[in-house]
């Protein structure tokens, strides 16, 4: 069976991870990132509860990559976006 080569990446505030894998030809999202081991490097990671998504664009974790992918592991927002521009808006006046 053919194989392909993808990135899986994870990110903290203090370190970040891009690990590249090679999977199996209709491999999912789940697997390349089982296959990374950046499950074991990262133990606060929980696919139940995080979004995943592939160049940027959220998607699940059962969708099939292809070659060249980056798959990508989002952590949780600790502030909403509009609210932390706001703060900053305020902030600089």
């Amino acid at each position: 069976m053919d194989k392909i080569n993808v990135e899986v990446a994870f990110a903290t505030p203090e370190k970040q991870a891009v690990t590249a894998v090679t999977v199996l030809t209709d491999s999912t999202v789940q697997q390349a990132i089982g296959a990374s081991g950046i499950l074991n490097q990262f133990p606060e990671i929980d696919l139940q509860k995080m979004s995943v998504g592939v160049f940027g664009k959220v998607c699940q974790l059962d969708r099939i990559i292809g070659q060249g992918e980056r798959v990508e592991i989002y952590r949780p927002l600790m502030q909403n976006p509009m609210d932390a521009r706001r703060d900053r808006a305020v902030k600089a006046k």
